[in-house]
């Protein structure tokens, strides 16, 4: 079920009706009556995700239980080498259903052209389940949290079942840690106005970046990757940087839905993007950018690596290993890894110089206006950002090697090709209005909050929004990180 279309318009309101009338205030005096609202929202979130398949309900449920249950078992153990081989039998399951469904085609299609064999005899050509590295890093994450001892095992299966297949942010994130949403479940929660009103504002906003952003750029990049040969250079690069503003409207618009519905059942999730286009170094956009995945790798890889406080050649292998790790997350294709990394090669001199941590305040933190400087270095960044998701977009290395050379020769000062005119026209302007909001509202959790403003501007403003939503957007497009 997609969060831009009809079906989730109609799915929302009956369970936040229900959710709120029935699960809170007729049965409020039942000793049951937590368990029961865990349980509505198990269920309403298994409608969720059925939509798609249901057969994918098995997998998430067996991912449930298994995690749960093995959660119970380290927190039992009296000696801790058992609890490690738990621990890591745990996620070595996890991994396995992960790899299996995810990476096991592309490792017999490599190891076939190694070895010469057919592929096809042994591939599973299996349709991967929506959002299985996500909830899969859920799992893992509980388990290795209880075995260092930073959360207790709970025994409320509902209350873990809610944790883990929570629906606004089942299938895309964000990757939420146990030791802060699990408890939101196992504790009585309130319908709050002012969450109420703030998730609204988050929704209203992401499916700006979604429908209005994001699909719009979709139109243009598609049409130019797939005839990239034939494209000028200044096509090519105009391309480029509308699928760096499609896959930050696509998922950090998905992210703020997710958050902004959770906040209307009282569920408090983290925020996974922090204006990332902003950056003025790389080590500063990995920051701001899918926020939740760099944690994870930072917690559960990078750091019992010993992450930059061992020599200098560990701290480089450390380095390549969480961004690999991080490209081949996002697909079964070398591209993904080619992203990860360059992404390593750009960050590795920002740590080798101890200058990775050089920004961690809001650029511009104050002043309306960035300085000169500040300009030159988000654009330098941002260029850095849109060269490496070429990689990201392309099908193939030998594509994506193709396209940068395209975009290298005299035709890049050139007019770009237009799809029509009424495509073009709107899009310089929408664009030019996102980034505005964006920089306007950077240092809040939504750009439009306008708390400052007159309510009469504030509603002007999201009438507005509203309108651009109506008039660009056309048929539902899934969220690229569905596939991931």
């Amino acid at each position: 079920m997609l969060f831009n279309s009809i079906h989730f318009a109609l799915f929302l309101p009956i369970v936040f009706l229900l959710y709120w009338l029935v699960f809170e205030r007729l049965i409020r005096k039942s000793k049951h009556q937590l368990r029961l609202q865990n349980a509505f929202l198990v269920v309403a979130s298994y409608v969720f995700y059925g939509f798609w398949d249901w057969r994918f309900l098995f997998l998430i449920a067996f991912t449930s239980y298994f995690s749960w249950y093995s959660g119970l078992l380290i927190g039992r153990q009296v000696w801790r080498d058992r609890a490690r081989w738990l621990m890591w039998l745990s996620v070595a399951v996890h991994l396995g259903l992960l790899c299996l469904f995810k990476y096991y085609d592309f490792f017999v299609v490599e190891f076939a052209q190694l070895f010469h064999f057919e592929a096809e005899d042994f591939m599973l050509n299996a349709v991967l389940p929506v959002g299985i590295s996500f909830y899969t890093f859920q799992a893992m994450s509980y388990s290795i949290d209880v075995y260092r001892e930073q959360l207790k095992p709970t025994e409320d299966l509902l209350a873990y079942f809610a944790y883990i297949s929570f629906f606004p942010q089942l299938v895309a994130g964000p990757i939420e840690r146990a030791t802060t949403l699990l408890p939101q479940f196992l504790n009585k929660r309130k319908l709050d106005y002012a969450a109420l009103v703030a998730g609204l504002k988050l929704m209203l906003w992401g499916l700006f970046k979604k429908v209005v952003i994001a699909d719009n750029c979709a139109v243009y990049v598609d049409q130019v990757f797939s005839t990239y040969s034939d494209q000028s250079g200044s096509t090519l690069l105009l391309a480029a940087v509308f699928f760096t503003f499609q896959l930050y409207g696509d998922f950090s618009g998905y992210s703020d839905i997710a958050i902004g519905t959770a906040k209307l059942f009282g569920v408090k999730l983290m925020r996974n993007f922090n204006m990332p286009y902003f950056s003025r170094d790389i080590a500063e956009f990995w920051r701001r950018w899918h926020i939740s995945l760099s944690t994870w790798f930072r917690d559960y890889v990078y750091i019992p690596l010993g992450g930059s406080w061992v020599s200098t050649p560990k701290t480089i292998r450390n380095i390549f290993i969480i961004f690999l790790l991080s490209g081949f997350w996002h697909g079964a294709n070398w591209t993904f890894i080619a992203w990860g990394a360059y992404h390593a090669v750009l960050f590795l001199p920002l740590v080798l110089s101890g200058k990775n941590h050089r920004f961690k305040d809001q650029v511009a933190a104050g002043r309306r206006l960035p300085s000169g400087m500040e300009v030159l270095q988000m654009l330098l960044t941002f260029s850095l950002v849109v060269i490496g998701l070429v990689f990201f977009r392309a099908e193939s290395i030998g594509q994506a090697v193709g396209y940068l050379i395209g975009i290298c020769n005299s035709s890049l000062f050139s007019l770009p090709w237009m799809i029509s005119a009424t495509y073009f026209f709107p899009m310089p302007f929408l664009l030019l209005l996102f980034v505005i909001i964006e920089w306007t509202g950077r240092s809040e959790e939504c750009p439009i909050n306008w708390a400052g403003l007159p309510s009469v501007w504030r509603w002007i403003g999201y009438m507005i929004l509203i309108v651009l939503l109506l008039a660009f957007g056309a048929a539902p497009e899934t969220f690229i990180y569905f596939q991931f």
